[in-house]
């Protein structure tokens, strides 16, 4: 069949991705006897859509898993979803809400329902999407995270860490929803900024009646819950206050000041209130000198007076009961204007100043979340992460890129105790059960609470189970080995148990890789993967961050049926250096769909001139300078993409197959082979081109499946290198011995330099490109000039030249000239270009591009700039002086080639 004039991805991609599907072609296999190779998807939300994250993290895992899979190992790239509980929840409280029914209407039991169905419905968007990107994943054992194998595996993990102690209850400070009504994970909050105030307020000091001692705060509404004023204990002035008391404005408590280095001289006042039930630092600050911690707002963010109702005392100009129990259930915002008010009328305000902070907001329900004191369930977090920091010091998991290490280290370092509760009713159901009296039972399931009830109580007693749910991290954090069936011994745990390599952004290191680290580690007594290979993260082509706000959302789906899954995979894999940000636009993913249409083109010129797969073809016996220089080319390029992907440098293998592709196969051998097809070349000449030209097409294909699985799929097939949809299971090409390579190499690379120095030359000097001239070497020696006379054909097409010989007189004027090896090429363009003209021109440009330049380094040498400018700024700058400054040398370089 003749191939179409142009790739139709829309209608070629979907076919064959079926194909693949229904083949089985993604399949594991644990009963092969070839080495396993597994990748864990990050599983994204149920409630998910494709974004370009997305698409980054799966178009390098597909690549890894592709090319591992031609290498005939086992590759099982795990696919499933993670329930998302709060994303869920929040989906299916909207789709009530429009029928006009609250969830706590509908009762637990129900609700849970309705998520259910919502998800048989409509939850499978993201793995349809990833489809259309071509992941190949082994749909076929796909899971969910509140499946009963992982639900069965969650409940054991729970009772085994708690019945080891590494699980327990606590009363703790937690990042509060007022909002969603749930403790919510650091990853769940987004800071913003808010233009607000910096209240300075007068503390009275106990017994020293007119002094004050200024604390400076931006949240006056939680003064109602201080229980100390800190303040440096090397503070010129304020350190002398240490030890006394302070009386707390509206209340009427006495507190003390204490002495903590958490309070910056340099800071505000010097001094700072300490709120532990509302502040995360300030919790430790009480925790250091065993301060009460009083709660003042609810889990609506309202005041509360119930914990500090005992201590309000009426003092004259400084504390009014009745003021503070009127504030009793007002929103934390209207309480903070009454409290200003207030303090204003009682002369306890100093200054009040415009301050931009940054607040914590909930990235869900969208309102500023509250550090809240709340009884949690907790898991010893430092414990487990003890083994962890080791596997990754003794090399057992390695980062690429290194530095990442650091990062992890760091925060495992300095790991607190996680909490892993969360006040949902979608999620896996926390396994404790309370007797009457508060008696806590940890089960795998009702009746064994039972069990152990009576074990302690005897007569049977109601039990109630927590209502909680666990945080999604935590079901998550068992993803390598749950997924494979664990708690279960299965064949696939102990095949495809520990994965090689997990692929994801460095924003979940510390939320999902340390927490699958600690867990597999504890649970399987090894590491979960041997290596964690961190990706940026997509921006667009300014390098700015992706946001809605900023209407630079780019969107994957749209960018496939505009150019294809093919052009925007490769465009991701040419962009994706090691923990580099791939800045990524439209006008990228056009320019490399030009590349997929450029491998069309080229096949559809050798399917024209009748090349054909010849299935006896041997590079071995290859005997003409030309084919045995693109296939000991083709060699290179085997070695360099294989060794790019072993190092998951997925740009390098990306930059390697384009080069070899486009500029060796495309521009250079499929030209120079023009005579050998054309009619009347000498016959055995003509049937080794063609042979040649089908098996480097071949190898081309296999090479570039990794990353642009549809194209190639779709020629292999089309050019009958094998069985309908087997490209994906045929093997990685590996180097094969060619027949005198140096010497065919050494030939060819000096006719495409030649070539490619004469066009160089032509283009800086305006030489109009149907203008032909001679090309005259100086100095060549015979060898060379015999090898220009061997490709004259070549030369004469391809540099637009009329002949190529000595130079043995002076050189004429009006020349332009460029060194290659040992001999100097000379153009004569006397009367071809006004070469006075281009020499103004060139010297014109020069000079622009050093000014350029020159204003571009003064700017770096800017160390406030460097300093205060946005890293991706100052890295563009950085790229724009390269730029500039290698401009000026080529525009010096073309000046000094006119004679």
């Amino acid at each position: 069949m003749t191939l179409d004039k142009t790739f139709a991805p829309t209608e070629i991609e979907p076919r064959l991705y079926e194909g693949w599907e229904a083949a089985g072609s993604f399949a594991a296999d644990p009963t092969s006897n070839a080495q396993p190779f597994t990748i864990m998807i990050p599983p994204p939300n149920v409630t998910g859509s494709l974004h370009m994250g997305h698409a980054l993290t799966f178009t390098v895992q597909d690549t890894l898993v592709r090319w591992r899979r031609m290498q005939g190992r086992d590759a099982l790239w795990q696919p499933g979803t993670d329930h998302a509980g709060i994303a869920t929840q929040m989906v299916v409280e909207r789709l009530l809400a429009a029928e006009k029914v609250d969830r706590r209407d509908l009762g637990r039991e129900k609700f849970i329902e309705r998520v259910w169905q919502w998800k048989a419905e409509s939850g499978g968007t993201i793995t349809r999407q990833l489809r259309r990107i071509g992941a190949s994943l082994d749909w076929p054992r796909e899971r969910f995270t509140m499946d009963d194998g992982l639900s069965e595996a969650v409940r054991q993990v729970f009772v085994t860490l708690y019945r080891q102690k590494l699980i327990y209850r606590d009363r703790r400070l937690v990042n509060w929803d007022p909002k969603l009504q749930t403790a919510i994970s650091d990853l769940e909050v987004e800071n913003r900024e808010v233009k607000s105030h910096l209240w300075h307020l007068r503390y009275p000091i106990l017994g020293e009646p007119g002094q004050f001692i200024v604390v400076a705060t931006t949240r006056p509404e939680t003064m109602l819950g201080d229980t100390a004023v800190a303040v440096h204990p090397d503070h010129p002035t304020l350190a002398r206050l240490i030890g006394k008391q302070a009386i707390l404005p509206l209340v009427g408590r006495a507190i003390p000041i204490v002495a903590d280095t958490y309070a910056d001289p340099e800071k505000g006042t010097g001094a700072v209130k300490i709120t532990p039930a509302h502040d995360f630092n300030d919790f430790e600050v009480g925790r250091r000198h065993d301060l009460p911690m009083p709660s003042v707002l609810d889990r609506q963010a309202r005041i509360t007076l119930a914990e500090i109702e005992g201590d309000l005392m009426a003092i004259d100009g400084v504390a009014d009961p009745e003021f503070v129990r009127s504030l009793d259930g007002q929103d934390r915002f209207a309480a903070r204007k009454a409290i200003v008010v207030e303090l204003e009328r009682l002369e306890l305000v100093e200054t009040i100043e415009p301050h931009t902070h940054q607040v914590p907001h909930g990235d869900r329900g969208g309102v500023p979340v509250e550090p809240l004191l709340t009884t949690q369930w907790y898991c010893d977090a430092a414990t487990l992460a003890k083994p962890a920091i080791e596997a990754v010091e003794s090399g057992r998991t390695v980062f690429v890129p290194k530095q990442w290490e650091n990062t992890f280290f760091a925060w495992m370092r300095d790991i607190q105790p996680w909490c892993i509760s969360r006040q949902l009713w979608w999620g896996h159901r926390i396994p404790a059960w309370y007797a009457p009296d508060g008696t806590v039972f940890v089960a795998h399931d009702e009746a064994g609470a039972l069990e152990q009830a009576r074990a302690q109580f005897g007569p049977d007693v109601v039990l109630t189970q927590d209502e909680d749910v666990l945080d999604t991290w935590f079901s998550s954090g068992l993803w390598p080995f749950s997924t494979l069936g664990w708690p279960k011994q299965t064949p696939e745990v102990a095949r495809y148990y520990p994965g090689d390599v997990l692929v994801t952004g460095f924003d979940i290191i510390f939320f999902w890789v340390a927490r699958m680290m600690m867990l597999g580690i504890h649970f399987m007594g090894e590491v979960p993967f041997r290596t964690v290979y961190i990706h940026g993260l997509v921006r667009d082509e300014r390098g700015q961050k992706m946001s809605k706000s900023k209407g630079n959302v780019i969107d994957p789906l749209e960018l496939i049926d505009t150019y294809g899954a093919d052009a925007l995979r490769f465009t991701i894999c040419a962009l994706t250096g090691p923990g580099r940000d791939v800045k990524l636009g439209a006008a990228r993913v056009q320019d490399y769909r030009s590349f997929v249409t450029k491998l069309w083109n080229a096949a559809r010129f050798a399917e024209m001139n009748d090349v054909r797969v010849a299935p006896d073809f041997d590079p071995a016996k290859a005997s003409l300078p030309l084919t045995r220089w693109i296939l000991d080319a083709a060699n290179t390029a085997i070695a360099e993409a294989t060794a790019a992907l072993e190092a998951y440098r997925i740009d390098e293998y990306a930059a390697t197959l384009y080069r070899f592709t486009w500029n060796t196969y495309c521009d250079w051998f499929l030209e120079f082979a023009k005579p050998a097809l054309a009619p009347g070349a000498p016959v055995e000449a003509t049937a080794e081109v063609r042979a040649t030209a089908a098996h480097v097409l071949g190898l081309i294909l296999r090479l570039l499946h990794p990353s642009m699985p549809f194209v190639t799929e779709e020629l292999w097939d089309r050019f009958g290198y094998g069985p309908t949809g087997s490209l994906i299971r045929t093997s990685w090409p590996v180097a094969e011995a060619v027949p005198d390579a140096a010497a065919a190499r050494e030939e060819l690379d000096w006719v495409v330099r030649l070539i490619g120095t004469v066009r160089s030359v032509r283009t800086e000097m305006n030489v109009p490109a149907g203008t032909t001239t001679p090309i005259l070497l100086r100095d060549a020696t015979p060898a060379t000039l015999e090898r220009a006379e061997r490709w004259i054909e070549a030369i004469r097409r391809l540099a637009r030249a009329t002949a190529v010989r000595a130079l043995t007189d002076a050189l004429p004027p009006g020349s332009a000239q460029a060194v290659l090896d040992e001999a100097t090429v000379v153009l004569p363009l006397a009367g071809v270009i006004d070469l006075a003209a281009e020499r103004v021109r060139l010297g014109k440009e020069r000079d622009k591009a050093a000014a350029e330049a020159q204003k571009m380094a003064k700017k770096l040498e800017n160390a406030d700039f460097v300093r205060r400018a946005p890293e991706e700024v100052v890295a563009e700058n950085r790229e724009r002086l390269g730029a500039f400054e290698a401009e000026v040398a080529r525009l010096a370089a073309a000046l000094q080639r006119i004679t």
